[in-house]
Formats: C-alpha cells, structure tokens, sequence
C-alpha cells in the first residue's frame, strides 16, 4: 500500500530483499460444483497447517453439535453468512489469510453454484493458482469444466485440480487416472501450462498438508507442499514498465522545511522495472522527463519493478494527476478509444449493444459504449456463438467497446493489471462487468486528443 503521509528515511533496502518479499505471497482461489468440498478443504489447510488461533477452534468446537453433526465442520471458517451454513453452500467470496514458514497466503474461497459465476471470477481475478476441485465420484461435470475455462480465459498462470473425497472411491488409483485423462482432454485448449493433479481428502486431511498412507501410487506432493514451491516470481511482466499514478503526493507540513517542496508521484508499479535516471514519458500530457527519486514507505532506492508501491520524484514539475500512466519510452503502451475485450457480465439486467457505461481502467474512469457483441463462448463446449444480441447474467464473450478518452492499456494476455478493466453503471455506481482487453492494434499517440461519443 502506498504510504498516505511522507516519511523521510535514510534507510535503503537491497533489491533482493524486496524481490523476496514480493515473491513470497501466494494469491489462490479454490473453485468447483456445489459439495465438492472447498470450503472444507480450505478450512482444513488452517486447521492442519496450526494457523488458527484458539478462540477460532473454540468456535469451531462449540458450533459442532449445531453444523456438524457432532464433528468440527471445517467449513465454518470461511462460510461464515447464516444463509450459507443453512443452505452448506457458499454465496459470497470468503478471503482467508494463513502463513506457512515458507510462504504467505491469501486464499479466496469462491462460490460453486452455476448462480454465482460471477462471484467465482471476482475471487479468481487476482490469483496467481487455482484449484479446482473434483468430487471423486462424480467426475469431471460441466461446472468443473467452466470453472477451468474461466481460469484460463483470466490467464491464472498455475492450476491445481485436487480429486477429492477419495476415501469414498476406495483410494482408487484407476478412478483418479480416469479423470486425469477427461481432464487432459480440454486442458490444451485452455492455455494453462502449469497443472498438477493430487488425489485427496479434504474431510480427513489426506495429502493436504501431510502425506496419506492411502495413496502409495502417488509419488507427488501435498497440495501445501505444492503451495509452498509453485514458482510465481516470473508471473508478473517485468519488461514493460508502467506505473498507473494514484496520487500525487504533496506533503502538508509546514513545520518541516525538507518537504516544502516534495512533490511525488504514488501508484502500484504495474509492470517492468524502473531506475533512477531513467527516462520516461507521462501520459496523457505527452511530457519526457526523467526519474529522480524511488521512495517507499521505507526508504528510497535504486530500482523499483512489479508489484511494488514507490512514490517517483520525477525531475521536472509535469502535468500528472490520478489516471494518469507513467511508462518508460522505450516500451510504450496502447493506446487509443476503440478496443476489444472478453467480457463476464455480472449484472441480472442484461448488456446489450448501444449501452452507455463508465469503464474504470487502472486508476483512470471514462465513459464508454458497447459497439458490437461478437460472440458469446458457450462454457459447456467452450464453442463460440457469433452474433449474441445480449450478454445475460454470468455469460463470458467478446465485446467491442469505444470510451470517451484514449485508454493506455496491454493485452491482458501480456500484462494482467493494466489488460483489465471492470465496467459500471453511471447512475448507481454498481459492478455490471468484468472484462480483459485484446492487445492493442496501435501504441500510444503521445498528444492530448479530446473524444466525445
């Protein structure tokens, strides 16, 4: 988080620090059909990993006469509206955060049911694994299938598909290679290229966080251990450096002279890296100028890159303010009013061609049209049905959008902050969609345009 308050420092962390850091948070989303067992299985990784603290497990203990028939219901811990634990479904996106010795965890316990797909990709949009769960008897069913294929189309660059509730199939190895190979038969044309597969039990706790004696024909690891080691350093796109500026930070002390004239530069480092002395370009003002000053809440440094929060003191006194993109001039941006985009509408008023929206890009917000609906993908045979005439609740598609102001953007498949966008009402401020950008047809026009719709 960027700091709010400037804070002078003298202190300079190495870079590899931060890089360890930075790459030591691990960001999942677990997904699959109603009663695979998600929450179960997530309440299992904090019960057995000791990341619950005792009051936690008292509660557990006490509401298990009430839940769970007389045993801990792991699932409590992250079910928590009453409708959910009346229903035993999850409604709402449940955020959990555990630590491991090795690493940190932020984990998003996503709804299964088909009604709350939208909710499945919220808690999916900023994870770097997924898991799918399998309910060992049932097999690889249509939910299984969609929720793959929207980790695929939000570029979630590892998958874990754990087959659960092998205990009621026997532990068999034959059942769990079965569905290994339905799996396979539609994993290429998701894109995804890291997927592991890990027979087991969320309710027991076999191969979850310690290895099951039931399954001496698995020789990989638990799904912790898995967790653990994935390597996600290399996920974020370290090439292109793009700084998309929250705020521009202006200290107000009068009593500290060294901050009269502080003005800095604060946002989330989107992509690449950037130095001190580089030289870069503010957009939407067209300016050059180069970086001063790297400073974070501690301390300045040499270098900055992905997913860090810096403040740039930039050498010259430019026109920037809040949505306004920072970027080194030798890897420019897209930019331009005319973009196309898969989109997952999540609102029960459906989209159709024509409408007017707000698109919130980054920090930057302009409106914008839908001007074309190119196809709708049907999630159960991942087909794509051209000329849609509208977007209902929960589908995925293409979509064609113009905005009002050029937007300084990346494919997502090549940059996933600054490739997305989400879209609102203008009259109720409400998240109607979610949606990925193309790469763009033509890099960024440096000169101020003014567009109107």
């Amino acid at each position: 988080m960027v700091s709010e308050v400037f804070q002078p420092s003298t202190a300079a962390p190495r870079a590899a620090d931060a890089v360890a850091t930075a790459i030591d948070l691990l960001r999942f989303n677990t997904c699959g059909s109603v009663d695979d067992g998600k929450s179960t299985l997530i309440g299992r990784l904090l019960y057995d990993s000791k990341s619950l603290m005792d009051d936690q497990v008292e509660a557990l203990e006490r509401s298990a006469d009430l839940t769970g028939g007389g045993r801990v219901n792991l699932a409590n811990l992250t079910d928590g509206l009453r409708a959910e634990r009346e229903q035993g479904i999850t409604i709402d996106v449940a955020y959990r955060y555990f630590a491991t010795p090795r690493r940190r965890f932020i984990v998003a316990d996503t709804p299964g049911h088909v009604q709350y797909t939208r909710n499945m990709v919220t808690g999916a949009s900023t994870a770097n694994l997924s898991i799918v769960l399998v309910d060992a008897r049932a097999g690889v069913i249509e939910q299984s299938r969609r929720h793959a294929a929207i980790a695929g189309l939000l570029r979630i660059p590892h998958l874990v598909v754990a087959v659960n509730k092998m205990d009621l199939v026997d532990w068999s190895e034959a059942r769990f290679n079965e569905i290994r190979a339905e799996f396979e038969k539609f994993l290429p044309r998701l894109g995804i290229k890291d997927v592991k597969f890990i027979p087991l039990s969320a309710l027991n706790g076999d191969n979850v966080v310690t290895p099951s004696p039931h399954t001496p024909w698995y020789p990989g690891p638990t799904l912790l251990a898995h967790l653990e080691t994935v390597h996600i350093g290399s996920d974020h796109n370290l090439e292109e450096f793009r700084l998309p500026v929250q705020w521009v930070n202006r200290p107000n002390r009068p009593g500290d002279a060294s901050l009269h004239d502080f003005r800095g530069v604060s946002g989330q480092i989107a992509g690449g890296i950037v130095r001190v002395g580089d030289k870069v370009l503010v957009l939407p003002a067209g300016v050059t100028t180069r970086v001063k000053r790297i400073h974070t809440l501690d301390g300045d440094l040499a270098e900055a890159f992905a997913p860090q929060s810096v403040t740039l003191v930039l050498e010259h006194d430019v026109d920037v303010s809040r949505g306004s993109m920072i970027v080194r001039t030798d890897a420019l941006p897209g930019g331009g009013t005319d973009m196309r985009a898969q989109l997952c509408w999540m609102n029960p008023r459906a989209l159709q061609r024509g409408r007017k929206l707000l698109l919130k890009h980054t920090t930057a917000t302009t409106p914008a049209i839908v001007t074309e609906l190119t196809h709708r993908v049907d999630l159960e045979t991942l087909e794509l049905r051209e000329g849609p005439t509208e977007f209902a609740l929960n589908d995925l598609g293409e979509v064609r959008l113009r905005t009002a102001k050029p937007v300084f953007h990346d494919g997502y498949a090549s940059n996933r902050l600054t490739g997305s966008f989400i879209l609102i009402d203008p009259d109720t401020h409400a998240t109607l969609g979610a949606g990925m950008l193309h790469a763009p047809t033509e890099t960024v026009r440096a000169e101020f345009l003014d567009y109107t719709i």
